[in-house]
């Protein structure tokens, strides 16, 4: 039998590799309870590196049934150690967490435990628990189990700020290959019910104001990058269909960690680089704000993103016809794919040059980032940049400088001596032990499974 807080270390732990962990998006006030939603989002707790915690972030269970090749919690893996929270625990932990100011929220996902109906269940208590006997009004945000009915996936819209449903590998291929129990189909079908669930429920609202919100900050989804040899390109336009069919707030990508031994993996020694994962957030945030198209960002002649550039800067060396741009003339839409100016600093732009004529050293008061700008701008037709558009050392110049060497995100090393009291075998994540730091009245908890 489990305590609540080897529940916790194990579950905690299993749960760093899901992504789609944002805090804002939907605001909930609390009325005859306690907790709000905030829509500009949630950060109140600081771990002892200073990094802020905000979200319990947990499994419900890692007895998953699905054997995916990728995934440390496959039930193939006999040396990943098993627990599964009951209802009244999670719901007890999430409430008295929050009590203390440890979290704002929750961040609840599930491995498959015995079906996906039964599993959903479990998080569904979870959650009636912590909403009508609690009376938590804090944020909450669920992975749905595909598979589920969606009578289920619309119960716990109604209890949750927000869901997500794993898309897993970019390509249907690859889910055949390293996930062969799971099809695309059924993760689909979810991601279209909670669309038309909540597009009902804004109907619905139209004619009863006192109708409850199903899901208010939307859905999002999750894929796994470099597991498999899909291209940038795959990535990007899948990414860019999400939004267009399912109205997507985020995808998130997730760099892939080595978890396990399959021909079809990559080796163990040669693990993702977290870099890709960054400039493919970078590329999606081109397409979500600066109206890029995903075959402008990479193509089919250069499938792969720029590991040394950001995208916005590599697409600018391969259309230097288009440089440099006069701030004084240029439209909304050009200054927008200008390398160093920003929305807000495009729109700033507009605004003052209706008064005035701009010059050079105006622009950094409007907010553009010079340090990149300088070599694709001119103001009244003065140049600024060190090296003109047209030098072989533009792109020397552009080349981000970054330190020697890159902390794994999972790395414990610092983390205190305590934590590996009694469970050697196991790595806690980060924003678990700072949790645990915390709490010194876990132990109040009542704890048997």
């Amino acid at each position: 039998m489990l305590t609540v807080e080897q529940k916790l270390i194990i579950l905690g732990n299993a749960a760093k590799y899901d992504a789609s962990c944002s805090s804002s998006g939907s605001g909930r006030a609390g009325k005859d309870g306690f907790g709000n939603g905030h829509m500009a989002g949630i950060c109140h707790t600081w771990a002892a590196d200073g990094r802020c915690i905000s979200l319990l972030k947990v499994l419900m269970s890692n007895a998953c049934i699905y054997d995916c090749a990728y995934c440390i919690n496959r039930c193939s893996n006999s040396e990943t150690p098993r627990a599964t929270f009951r209802p009244e625990e999670l719901a007890q932990l999430t409430a008295e967490f929050y009590k203390r100011n440890y979290i704002e929220g929750l961040f609840l996902s599930s491995g498959v435990v015995k079906t996906p109906d039964y599993t959903m269940e479990l998080m569904i208590k979870t959650l009636q628990i912590l909403r009508y006997e609690y009376r938590f009004y804090g944020y909450i945000h669920v992975k749905v189990i595909p598979g589920a009915d969606p009578r289920l996936v619309d119960v716990i819209g109604m209890l949750a700020d927000r869901l997500s449903v794993n898309i897993e590998l970019p390509s249907n291929n690859s889910l055949k290959l390293l996930a062969p129990q799971k099809e695309r189909a059924g993760i689909i079908a979810p991601m279209e019910h909670i669309k038309l669930a909540k597009k009902q429920n804004l109907e619905d609202r139209k004619k009863y104001r006192s109708s409850p919100l199903f899901a208010p900050a939307g859905q999002t989804t999750q894929m796994i990058v470099g597991a498999t040899p899909d291209t940038d390109l795959s990535i990007l336009r899948l990414s860019k269909g999400m939004y267009r069919k399912f109205d997507m707030k985020r995808v998130y990508f997730s760099a892939y960690m080595p978890v396990g031994k399959h021909p079809a993996l990559p080796s163990a020694e040669k693990p993702t680089p977290l870099l890709r994962e960054h400039r493919l957030y970078q590329a999606d945030w081109l397409m979500r704000f600066y109206r890029f198209d995903a075959e402008e960002i990479v193509d089919e002649k250069s499938p792969n993103l720029d590991i040394e550039l950001d995208p916005k800067c590599s697409w600018a060396l391969r259309h230097l016809e288009m440089f440099p741009v006069e701030v004084n003339t240029a439209d909304y839409e050009l200054l927008l794919r200008v390398p160093g100016v920003g929305v807000k600093s495009a729109q700033r732009i507009l605004a003052a040059r209706k008064t005035r004529r701009l010059e050079a050293e105006d622009l950094r008061k409007l907010g553009v980032v010079m340090k990149r700008a300088q070599y694709f701008l001119t103001a009244k037709g003065r140049f600024v940049g060190k090296v003109k558009t047209d030098s072989p050392y533009l792109r020397q110049s552009l080349l981000e400088r970054r330190p020697m060497g890159q902390l794994s995100l999972f790395d414990g090393s610092a983390l205190p001596d305590m934590y590996a009291k009694g469970y050697e075998g196991l790595h806690i994540s980060d924003s678990t032990a700072a949790v645990m730091n915390m709490l010194p009245a876990i132990s109040a908890i009542k704890t048997e499974i």
